[in-house]
């Protein structure tokens, strides 16, 4: 766990070079990639959800692809399509920008679902299958999406089949006052992202995400994680709750809290801290509760308030 939390501290480190006062959501994004999870950024626009991703990928040597979304997005834009060559007389495979390690699927909701489901597969499997092939894609491989929750004009929002497979989704937000006087005087001559280097390699990302499957996680804590998802399921204010990939998603990224807060067992505060970011977008809220102005954080805050604090020895 020491070399997980040594690599944590570089990235996070590196990217408030770039990102400031904004450290939760660094760490956030570190726990849903060493989970091998992907992530949906969803705030208002001009609050550095794009830069986030890019100084991620910068603090990591490894490819990075940016895909602009739009209404005219076909998912051969995403994926990659046979090309024919006229000199050899045979079809060439173009791939697309999903074959990289970090793709950025920016303004998500801007896409038709069409597109939005060529990543589906790519999410859940690792792998893009064109034209009855399969191909493998290079781990580690993480894909981040942002999208904007106040403008609805034109949008394709997402279903929930395809929420459920980002492990994580969470938001910036406005920074403070003394944090935006910061970003001003960082920003006077220079972005500070240009000159972002490298201070992981990818392969010992993908050290990271194998050492944290070795995490302890006591079985009084495993029916803690199965407490909270459990009773989303039940709850008066909820239509759908959280489905065993929910259980899944918060037993992973427990493990990776913990890893990279440098421990090798997971307490409930691990589950406590990732617990919204996991299951609010899991879950569908009843019409009647909408009007009343309950939000699925309320939901989840009170869920994880009502249930016991488990006791390890």
């Amino acid at each position: 766990m020491k070399q997980v939390q040594e690599v944590s501290k570089k990235i996070i480190k590196n990217v408030e070079r770039v990102i400031v006062g904004k450290r939760q959501s660094i760490v956030f994004s570190l726990v849903s990639w060493f989970s091998q999870g992907h992530f949906l950024l969803e705030d208002v626009p001009g609050v550095a959800k794009t830069i986030l991703a890019r100084a991620l990928a910068a603090s990591v040597g490894c490819e990075f692809k940016r895909i602009q979304c739009t209404p005219d997005l076909l998912p051969s834009d995403v994926t990659g399509a046979s090309i024919f060559n006229q000199k050899t007389a045979e079809f060439e495979f173009r791939p697309g920008p999903l074959f990289s390690n970090i793709a950025l699927a920016d303004e998500i909701n801007r896409t038709t679902p069409r597109t939005q489901a060529a990543l589906l597969e790519a999410m859940a499997e690792s792998c893009i299958t064109v034209d009855g092939k399969t191909h493998q894609l290079d781990a580690p491989f993480l894909v981040i999406a942002t999208q904007n929750p106040v403008d609805h004009e034109g949008t394709f929002p997402l279903p929930e089949a395809q929420l459920d497979r980002f492990m994580m989704k969470f938001s910036l937000g406005y920074p403070t006052m003394e944090d935006e006087l910061n970003i001003l005087q960082r920003l006077q001559l220079e972005h500070p992202i240009d000159k972002l280097q490298a201070v992981v390699t990818k392969e010992q990302i993908v050290q990271c995400q194998n050492a944290v499957r070795g995490v302890l996680v006591d079985p009084k804590v495993q029916r803690y994680i199965l407490q909270i998802v459990h009773l989303t399921r039940h709850h008066k204010h909820l239509q759908l709750g959280g489905s065993p990939r929910a259980s899944i998603a918060l037993f992973r990224t427990c493990q990776s809290m913990a890893a990279i807060r440098g421990r090798s067992f997971v307490t409930p505060d691990d589950v406590k801290m990732v617990a919204a970011p996991v299951l609010n977008h899991r879950m569908i809220l009843k019409p009647e509760s909408r009007l009343r102005k309950v939000t699925t954080e309320q939901v989840v805050a009170q869920v994880v308030g009502e249930i016991p604090v488990p006791v390890i020895d």
